[in-house]
């Protein structure tokens, strides 16, 4: 059936790994074309979010796409190899499942997955990569992840990123209402931090991003300003708590300049909450005194009591995923016998044509009606039956018992007793 997925994600691979094979968005359409195009996989769709990425293609062999994947981001031979998972059929079909419901994210049930699946598949839609098994396990997977969303538990209460690094921020400071914020980035991510954050009512909120029309857009429904990028470094003294979550493939905070910025506060503590991967803040920044630097990673520790919360709920979601499973290779397997289906459809119409054609000519020349209807019955009877019969005739013993016993079940006939 050579269906794959094959990818890293935060399970297998630590953070300084996942950002290096992280596709950009605009990087996409070309990335599936390649993968395409070359005729190394037949169809392929990219996930590629903050915790993982992954490449679900049909068509192909894992070990070219795994060089791919290495060469597409500059990386040496088998730089991956310790953290790349590769699971085929039924643990590729599942783990779509999975992943689209929730249950393989680092924030259990988180909801953003889906919508970041969804559109892995429009760019596959838009690049021409994605073809009938694809799409139709993708379609699969959205309909099981509704599933298992409205009949269990296991978005309830989920302890999102975004409600983590309030929790980060509420035990470094007092009280959020005297702490200014600065949000960089105007996605989704970013746009769910700011309403976990503007509950908690914080001095004021700043939106930093790269075109200030998207900025003003996100900082208008929080009552916040909005900056461009550009304004970034001679601002950003002002501010006690930043949450970053860019697409630059580049870090967009330094050391340098977080160590001018420490020094302008005059050491008062500053927060910040890199949820980027790549990462948008220089991993050296950790190492300064009265900087609190937490990337994707470290907020695991504060979400990971969720499993525990909702076991009952994510034995329910697997039960529904297993099932699903086995529903969708049934159809994927029955794929593989189309060919012989049409070919034994061909066979048979073609004989059909050519005892038809024969019963006109007959017809045609004043052969009684009955006597041609007899003639097409017993010609075609007989030429239907060669096949199967010449078989059984050219068989062995142990040949021999195998074919009567399938055609028996074909044919729904009883199998004669055996010989004593």
């Amino acid at each position: 059936m050579s269906l794959y997925t094959l990818g890293l994600s935060h399970t297998t691979a630590p953070l300084d790994v996942r950002e290096r094979v992280a596709f950009a968005p605009d990087a996409l359409s070309g990335a599936l074309r390649e993968l395409t195009s070359g005729r190394m996989v037949k169809e392929a769709a990219i996930l590629s979010t903050c915790n993982r990425t992954e490449v679900y293609f049909h068509g192909g062999e894992p070990a070219p796409v795994a060089r791919w994947l290495e060469h597409a981001h500059a990386l040496t031979p088998s730089t991956l190899a310790p953290y790349v998972y590769t699971l085929n059929d039924d643990r590729a079909v599942s783990h779509a499942f999975r992943v689209a419901s929730g249950l393989d994210s680092m924030v259990l049930g988180e909801p953003q997955i889906l919508g970041q699946m969804k559109q892995a598949v429009r760019h596959a839609e838009a690049a021409g990569s994605l073809g009938l098994v694809l799409n139709r396990l993708f379609q699969r997977t959205f309909a099981v992840a509704k599933d298992v969303r409205t009949q269990t538990d296991i978005g309830s209460a989920s302890v999102s990123m975004a409600a983590a690094a309030v929790k980060l921020a509420e035990r470094i400071f007092p009280s959020l209402a005297e702490q200014r914020l600065l949000l960089v980035g105007a996605g989704e991510m970013i746009e769910l931090t700011a309403t976990h954050f503007a509950s908690r009512k914080p001095r004021s909120i700043t939106v930093a991003n790269r075109t200030l029309e998207r900025g003003n857009k996100l900082a208008h429904r929080f009552g916040a300003d909005a900056i461009t990028l550009s304004e970034l470094n001679e601002r950003l003294a002002r501010f006690d708590v930043i949450v970053t979550c860019t697409a630059s493939t580049l870090p967009i905070i330094g050391k340098g300049t977080l160590e001018r910025v420490v020094r302008k506060r005059k050491h008062a503590p500053i927060l910040i909450v890199d949820l980027g991967v790549p990462r948008d803040v220089e991993a050296e920044v950790a190492q300064l005194d009265d900087v609190f630097l937490y990337s994707v990673d470290d907020l695991a520790e504060i979400v990971k009591d969720n499993l525990s919360i909702r076991r009952e709920a994510v034995l329910q979601a697997e039960q529904m995923i297993s099932e699903q499973t086995a529903h969708f290779l049934r159809w994927l397997q029955g794929r593989t016998v189309v060919p012989t289906i049409a070919a034994l459809s061909s066979h048979h119409e073609a004989l059909r044509n050519r005892e038809l054609e024969r019963a006109r000519r007959l017809l045609a020349a004043g052969t009684p009606a009955d006597e041609v209807l007899e003639g097409l019955a017993r010609s075609l009877t007989s030429k239907f039956l060669h096949p199967p019969l010449a078989a059984l005739n050219a068989a062995g013993d142990a040949e021999r018992a195998e074919l009567i016993s399938l055609f028996s079940r074909v044919y729904g006939c009883a199998e004669p007793p055996a010989e004593t």
